[in-house]
């Protein structure tokens, strides 16, 4: 039988996930992540495959998303999706240390993923955080600082004010820098790391992902699978159920 406990770890509300027989087991662990204006709950099914599996899954809820929603639109939550972003990649150790010093995980067994917001956070957390064995990125962007750009000039094109002077651009920018594995690859360190994407997708740009892939399979030279990319020729923004199961499969194979 596989649990489901509603709880928090410090002050972010998760969703525990595990088999029955293992609940208070050293572990493996993976956190999963939440797309923009999706909930914790709405990704279940990645859990259940997960813990199937063997591992303890932790569904964390996004600031302003879900049970933290402080009731902005989904124009004034887009405003403050690079906040979002940074907060739950600091919150990812919080998460982490707090199991750890429980004995419920295994520090050298740690897997992260997500999908869209979720995906870019993996991302950016596997360049801040060496204890991250490995990632599954689904529809997500590692260049942090030209997707802030390319984001910006999508709201122009829709003329929407953004209220934010050209020095508070530069600002985020900068603070923006430090998660960007696009502009610090070597932060991977030959981790296991798969993409998913769909070349169709509207909503986080195909192309960006895939050119980090290209560029970077050189540093994986000599390892077997360890950097994968998966493309859908026909989806949009959504993910496949053969991508849901290539994620989970994944995790089994390098943790």
């Amino acid at each position: 039988m596989i649990l489901v406990e509603k709880k928090h770890i410090q002050d972010i509300p998760v969703l525990h996930i595990v088999k029955q027989n293992q609940f208070s087991d050293r572990m493996p662990l993976i956190v999963f992540l939440h797309g923009f204006t999706s909930t914790k709950e709405r990704n279940m099914h990645y859990a259940y495959l997960y813990a199937e599996k063997g591992f303890r899954v932790i569904l964390p809820e996004a600031k302003y998303h879900g049970s933290r929603g402080e009731g902005f639109s989904e124009k004034e939550l887009s405003f403050r999706f690079w906040e979002i972003v940074m907060n739950s990649i600091e919150e990812l150790v919080l998460i982490k240390d707090e199991l750890v010093e429980e004995g419920l995980v295994d520090p050298t067994r740690i897997g992260v993923a997500g999908t869209s917001m979720g995906g870019i956070t993996t991302l950016g957390a596997m360049a801040k955080y060496d204890w991250i064995k490995a990632g599954v990125s689904l529809m997500g962007n590692p260049s942090f600082e030209q997707f802030a750009l390319w984001q910006l000039n999508e709201i122009e094109k829709r003329n929407i004010k953004i209220n934010l002077s050209k020095e508070e651009v530069s600002s985020l920018l900068n603070q923006l820098k430090q998660y960007d594995l696009s502009q610090q690859p070597e932060k991977l360190d030959k981790r296991p790391l798969l993409f998913w994407h769909g070349r169709l997708d509207p909503v986080v740009p195909y192309e960006a992902a895939y050119h980090f892939y290209e560029q970077n399979r050189k540093n994986y030279e000599g390892t077997d699978g360890m950097f994968e990319f998966i493309t859908d020729e026909h989806a949009g923004h959504n993910v496949s159920n053969a991508g849901v199961m290539a994620s989970a499969e994944w995790f089994a194979k390098h943790i």
